[in-house]
């Protein structure tokens, strides 16, 4: 590891475990003060244990601090930005990998279920960004780190391929997941006069969300016993590459990383259309004109498990 990233703060949410801890480790080493938040608790978000938090965040290189709060709550983000502030000088990366899981059937999912997913693993991600912008506009006008023209902001969102392509059970998961690719495309946006990228990464590691999928068919049987292989710092690696001064003109891209290899998704645009501009369309005219130009170019319905179920390079 170099320093090249000394004198950064980051808080990364989820830091606690898996992929979040990866990245906490490997920002620390590179100079990076940070805030570890993460409740400690189980996958679906119960039995709380803040020494997860404070054993990780103690045994990091670089100064940090453990928030071991739900940071399900706008009160929650304000602290952490308070904290990284007042204890570092200042917040520049903002990760958003904290998620809870409560798998169920669309036709059988718990209205409870749903909310806390969508609470914890969006809507957090969203009152983290809002209330680390103003600062980060804020040191962009003041030059912080470099004197001229601020250029360390950086906000990742920790998503997922279930967002991107769906899979069973897992509505309230993928839901959340699509939002944060939103999230992040508004924050690019938004964000790029204070020349603060924002970006989503799709992981492909050993997590415990790896470990409580239960393969439904052999493919998913396989895909299982591929990503127990993956090391969750590969992620980690490109996570320091977005903070680098190497990409900081990479915002409001889709990655995903599974072991060395780096994936660059599309984004949903328009890539057929008809037009009838005598008339309205009938039934029997849309449905010729639709098997006619679209059908072939249909995205396939699969789920994200079938889609990549080949050998990870490790």
């Amino acid at each position: 590891m170099t320093d090249n990233l000394e004198g950064r703060v980051a808080i990364v949410t989820g830091g606690g475990r898996g992929i979040g801890k990866s990245i906490c480790e490997n920002l620390s080493g590179q100079g990076v003060s940070i805030i570890v938040a993460d409740t400690g608790g189980d996958i679906d978000g119960a039995n709380p244990d803040a020494s997860i938090a404070e054993d990780v965040a103690s045994a990091l290189v670089s100064p940090a601090k453990a928030f071991a709060k739900s940071v399900a709550s706008p009160e929650a983000a304000e602290e952490m930005i308070a904290l990284a502030v007042s204890e570092f000088g200042g917040i520049d990366i903002v990760v958003n990998c904290a998620a809870i899981l409560r798998d169920g059937l669309v036709f059988k999912g718990a209205t409870e279920d749903w909310d806390s997913v969508i609470e914890t693993n969006l809507s957090a991600a969203f009152y983290l960004i809002r209330a680390a912008t103003p600062v980060m506009r804020q040191q962009f006008k003041d030059g912080r780190g470099t004197g001229d023209s601020y250029d360390w902001g950086r906000i990742v969102n920790i998503g997922s391929t279930a967002g991107l392509y769906g899979n069973f059970g897992q509505a309230n998961y993928a839901s959340a997941k699509a939002g944060l690719f939103g999230l992040m495309r508004i924050a690019a946006l938004e964000m790029t006069r204070s020349n603060v990228t924002s970006n989503y990464v799709a992981p492909f590691a050993h997590s415990r969300v790896t470990d409580i999928i239960e393969p439904a068919n052999d493919e998913q049987a396989e895909y299982k016993d591929r990503a127990m292989k993956v090391s969750p710092d590969h992620v980690a690696n490109f996570i320091s590459y977005l903070c680098s001064p190497a990409a900081n003109d990479v915002s409001g891209q889709i990655f995903g990383v599974r072991g060395r290899e780096v994936f660059l998704f599309n984004q949903p645009r328009p890539i057929e259309t008809i037009t009838q501009s005598n008339k309205d369309w009938t039934n029997e005219e849309l449905a010729e004109a639709v098997d006619t130009n679209f059908r072939d170019q249909f995205t396939k319905l699969e789920t994200d498990l079938e889609a990549f179920n080949t050998e990870p390079i490790v």
